[in-house]
């Protein structure tokens, strides 16, 4: 079928133009030009007619279709979901090429398939065979999951229709194109509209449909950025080359609860849930070494227990090297100038190098205290004890603060055997903690006097 012939409209005004341009001739607006289709075309809003009519109705009689949540059967899944997907819910996985994200959503289909769930996988880069291929070599069960090999947005939205699924997985949406449209699949305007159309199918009693995003060498999704705005649950499949495991994030989530962490160990069969994440951030020395330090981190609901590793050594260069792995960089030079004012120790003449192991990435304040201490150590040659754990974050009046679901993160560094946690006076239990001896400090003074003692 021959694509319909486009037409470009100004967002600001409304104008219409036969081609591109950087400029609206009407207006005088850059950037403002869109592609739309020719026969959708209107004087005010483009897609005022994409979404069917609503009508006013009280909240309390509102109910939702079927059960609230659809578990995938991947615990891990389910708990960076929020507890499972969502009916007529819209989600956007996005990742490095080849880390994993056709098998894990292949996977999940499959164990929903077994449970008697209408499914579908629409795959734009493989080819049936291709897909069925994967399913044998990960020795899964499909059972009645469908499969369509197509690019084309109306007959997939015609198939949709047709089977009434309750999941569709989109593999991917940069490789859809609309016959409305003249562009090529993957531009701009092509994802946008295919994602506005498929989202519309979602929204008026349809299913729940999981995009396959590609991201750009930033690392960042590819496509345009209101694709985000339009999903309700943005997922990012991440993990360190040659690694085995991979760690799925949620940063928006309009059903639960964001920044949850999911942990994944790639296997032959395919991708296993990691039930203990924390042993996987924890290196094994056969001794205590310098320059490492066990923080407890929290990823959404979820303690976990990783090791900071710093290498402080004398520079070579006139301009000291910051380097950090897993860490930020910025404040690893405010918490050098806090632990020069406050704590006595001088690094400006010290390149300082921070990793947190095992590829995590930690953004919350939290590990302030951890990454001093591990500096500390590093330029001293002194090791901490193996069995302490720290909290806590750090002012630039050099002062302790307290971090969120500090009982949570004692009762994880309890439960995994440590005997000793550094914290913040104000996370002090009111009561005694079995198996562990708590040390409360006020200021990083305090912190390095009370970590060797």
């Amino acid at each position: 079928m021959a694509r319909g012939k486009s037409r470009y409209q100004c967002s600001q005004c409304g104008g219409l133009q036969p081609k591109w341009a950087g400029q609206c001739p009407q207006c005088l607006a850059w950037n403002t030009l869109v592609e739309v289709p020719a026969d959708t075309v209107t004087a005010g809003v483009r897609h005022a007619g994409l979404a069917a009519s609503g009508r006013v109705q009280p909240l309390a009689e509102i109910h939702g279709r079927g059960e609230p949540r659809l578990p995938s059967g991947m615990d891990e899944f389910d708990r960076v979901l929020g507890g499972g997907l969502v009916d007529g819910g819209v989600l956007l996985l996005g990742g490095d090429p080849g880390i994993g994200k056709s098998t894990l959503l292949l996977q999940a289909l499959c164990r929903l398939a077994a449970q008697d769930t209408v499914c579908l996988y629409v795959s734009g880069e493989e080819s049936g065979e291709q897909v069925a291929l994967r399913a044998r070599r990960l020795q899964l069960d499909p059972g009645n999951l469908q499969l369509l090999p197509e690019i084309n947005l109306e007959k997939i939205i015609e198939v949709i229709a047709a089977v009434a699924p309750r999941v569709v997985v989109i593999d991917s949406i940069q490789t859809l194109y609309s016959a409305e449209l003249a562009s090529a699949p993957g531009s701009v305007s092509q994802v946008r509209e295919c994602a506005a159309q498929l989202t519309r199918v979602a929204k008026q009693g349809g299913p729940t449909v999981i995009f396959v995003g590609h991201v750009t060498k930033e690392g960042t999704l590819a496509g345009p950025r209101v694709l985000e705005h339009m999903v309700d649950t943005v997922l990012y499949f991440e993990g360190e080359t040659g690694s085995s495991f991979r760690l799925i994030r949620a940063v928006k989530n309009r059903y639960g609860a964001v920044n949850e962490l999911g942990v994944f160990a790639m296997t032959e069969r395919g991708l296993k849930a990691v039930s203990n994440p924390s042993a996987l951030f924890l290196s094994q020395h056969a001794q205590p070494v310098p320059g490492s330090c066990i923080a407890v981190t929290q990823e959404g609901t979820r303690p976990l227990l990783v090791e900071i590793q710093a290498l402080v050594d004398s520079a070579s260069m006139p301009t000291p090297r910051r380097l950090c792995v897993g860490l930020d960089t910025n404040r690893l030079a405010m918490l050098l100038a806090v632990l020069h004012r406050h704590g006595g120790v001088m690094c400006g003449d010290q390149d300082v190098f921070l990793n947190a192991v095992g590829g995590v990435r930690i953004g919350e304040p939290a590990a302030d205290l951890a990454v001093l201490l591990a500096i500390v150590s590093s330029l001293k040659n002194r090791p901490l004890d193996a069995k302490l754990v720290v909290f806590g974050e750090i002012g630039l009046a050099g002062e302790v603060r307290p971090a969120p679901r500090g009982q949570v993160r004692l009762r994880e560094a309890a439960r995994l055997g440590f005997t000793r946690a550094l914290i913040p006076r104000a996370n002090a239990p009111r009561q005694g903690w079995d198996g562990i001896v708590v040390t409360v400090v006020d200021r990083v003074e305090q912190a390095l006097a009370a970590a060797w003692q």
